[in-house]
């Protein structure tokens, strides 16, 4: 999904979580909404392999009969994240402690998986977000696990997280997948730069979807696991 990064008379009580998007470098893959062509997100998924050479890890595929290549460089690159010396894992100590920071209630025997409606609604906002505008999960949006916990511990600590590493690997995971899907319409159509090659044909436009103000309303409904610890951002995350 495209995120939406508006701050409205409707929504004065996630302003703070909005304004740290708007300012943190990942703002333009959250908002970037390129024209997203059926027949390429189809080609690229239905012939796509893996090939690694000279160190290096791409994925290739054929698009209107031309070779094209994306690999974790290029994801940087065309999304803007500026990553490459970005966090992938955090110690386990140091992930729960910051989690719990945030309002959630860590058990004895925690596991790497997490319920997103323990959070208050601004954190739930950025779970929320990352989860559906970057990482590649496609079902269970109530829980996320570790990749997604330490994004957000990243965030939130002012930190660098490689987010080109998790969506290149999801995407190697997609293409090795037996229920292959096609994911990520609006980065592979961004990466693939069809354009350069002249006027493109195909007139089905995939209608990238989204977020409305009522992700807000919906937000601020808690959960039935909600911890009831209401939690304010951290002093790291405040845009003054």
């Amino acid at each position: 999904m495209v995120a939406i990064l508006e701050n409205t008379e409707h929504n004065t009580d996630f302003h703070q979580i909005v304004d740290f998007l708007q300012a943190f470098h990942i703002r333009y893959a959250l908002t970037v909404s390129p024209t997203v062509y059926v027949s390429h997100i189809r080609q690229f998924w239905s012939t796509a392999r893996i090939e690694t050479a000279d160190g290096e890890t791409n994925i290739l595929a054929k698009i209107n009969g031309k070779q094209r290549t994306i690999s974790k460089s290029s994801i940087r690159r065309h999304l803007k994240l500026n990553d490459e010396e970005g966090i992938s894992t955090l110690p386990d100590n140091e992930l729960f402690e910051n989690i719990s920071l945030m309002g959630y209630y860590i058990l004895p025997n925690q596991r790497f998986s997490f319920q997103k409606g323990q959070f208050s609604c601004q954190w739930n906002f950025l779970i929320h977000t990352i989860m559906q505008c970057l990482s590649p999960k496609s079902t269970s949006f109530n829980e996320f696990s570790s990749n997604i916990a330490t994004a957000l511990v990243c965030l939130a600590t002012n930190r660098t997280y490689n987010f080109s590493k998790m969506i290149f690997d999801g995407m190697m995971r997609n293409v090795n997948s037996k229920g292959k899907f096609l994911m990520y319409p609006r980065f592979i159509e961004k990466l693939l730069k069809m354009s350069q090659f002249g006027t493109i044909k195909h007139s089905e436009i995939y209608p990238v979807p989204f977020q409305t103000q009522k992700v807000f309303t919906t937000l601020r409904v808690n959960s039935p696991s909600f911890s009831g610890r209401t939690v304010p951002l951290f002093d790291t995350m405040i845009v003054q």
